[in-house]
C-alpha cells in the first residue's frame, strides 16, 4: 500500500520532518507501505502560482496526484500563532475537496511549546474532518523538550498502529469499494445514505437484508428505501 508523507517543515534539518519519518516507520511495522514524502517547502513557490493562475506546476501536480491515490496520509506541520502553517493550510486548499474523502489520515505536529498541543484537536482534526478523510484517534505532538524524553515514542507507536490497522481495513477489497461507494453518495442529488449495517439492520431486519453487504460493516442505502423499512 502506498503511504504518503506531507511534512510542512522549513529548516534543514526539521523536526517536522523528522517527526514524519518516525511515524512513517512506525507505520511500517504495522503494516507494508511504500512510503513517499511530500516537502511543502519545495512546493512553496508553486503553490503560490497555483492561487494566481489555477493551475498547478509540474511539481505540485505530482504532489497532488500522490496525496490524491494515497492509501493513507501522514500530515505533519509546524505550529505557527497557535496554528498549522499557513504552507500547510494552502497545500490543501490547492488541493481537490474530495481527494481525501475516505482516505485514513494520522495528523501531527511540532512547537516550542507544550501550550500548543491542542492545536491538533482544534485546527488540524477539524480541517480534515471537512475534507472528510478518516483521522485516525490518537494524534502526536512533539514539543522541544519531547525529544528523547519518556511518552513520545509510546504516542508515535499508538498512532502508527491505528494508521496501520485502518490502512489494512480500507485496504482490503469491501473497503475499497465502500469507499468508492461513499465518494459517489456525495455526489448524488437523490440524497442516498451511508450508514452503518449493524444499525440499519436492527431498524429494519427483514426489510434491508438483501441490501447490507456482509463482506463489509458499511453500505450505501437509498433515502426512499430507508423510509420504505420504517413504515409500518
Amino acid at each position: 500500500m502506498k503511504l504518503v508523507v506531507v511534512s510542512a517543515g522549513l529548516s534543514v534539518p526539521s523536526s517536522t520532518r523528522l517527526l514524519a519519518d518516525r511515524l512513517a516507520a512506525g507505520t511500517g511495522r504495522y503494516t507494508s507501505v511504500d512510503v513517499q514524502v511530500v516537502e511543502l517547502r519545495d512546493l512553496a513557490v508553486e503553490i503560490a502560482h497555483n492561487f494566481t493562475s489555477g493551475f498547478p506546476g509540474r511539481a505540485l501536480s505530482a504532489a497532488l496526484e500522490a496525496v490524491t491515490e494515497a492509501d493513507g496520509l501522514i500530515v505533519v506541520t509546524p505550529v505557527f500563532s497557535a496554528s498549522y502553517s499557513g504552507l500547510f493550510k494552502s497545500f490543501f486548499d490547492v488541493l481537490d475537496q474530495d481527494a481525501l474523502t475516505g482516505k485514513p489520515v494520522l495528523i501531527a505536529a511540532t512547537g516550542g511549546s507544550a501550550r500548543h498541543s491542542l492545536v491538533l484537536e482544534h485546527a488540524l482534526r477539524p480541517l480534515f474532518a471537512y475534507l472528510r478523510a478518516v483521522v485516525v484517534p490518537t494524534a502526536v505532538y512533539a514539543a522541544s523538550e519531547d525529544w528523547g524524553a519518556e511518552g513520545l515514542a509510546d504516542r508515535i507507536d499508538r498512532a502508527a498502529g491505528e494508521l496501520g490497522r485502518l490502512m489494512e481495513g480500507l485496504g482490503s477489497g469491501a473497503g475499497a469499494v465502500r469507499r468508492a461507494e461513499v465518494a459517489g453518495a456525495a455526489d448524488k442529488a437523490d440524497a442516498s445514505v451511508v450508514v452503518d449495517t449493524d444499525t440499519a439492520a436492527a431498524i429494519a431486519p427483514r426489510s434491508l437484508d438483501g441490501a447490507l453487504a456482509s463482506a463489509d460493516r458499511f453500505t450505501v442505502i437509498p433515502f426512499e428505501q430507508q423510509l420504505a423499512a420504517l413504515r409500518p
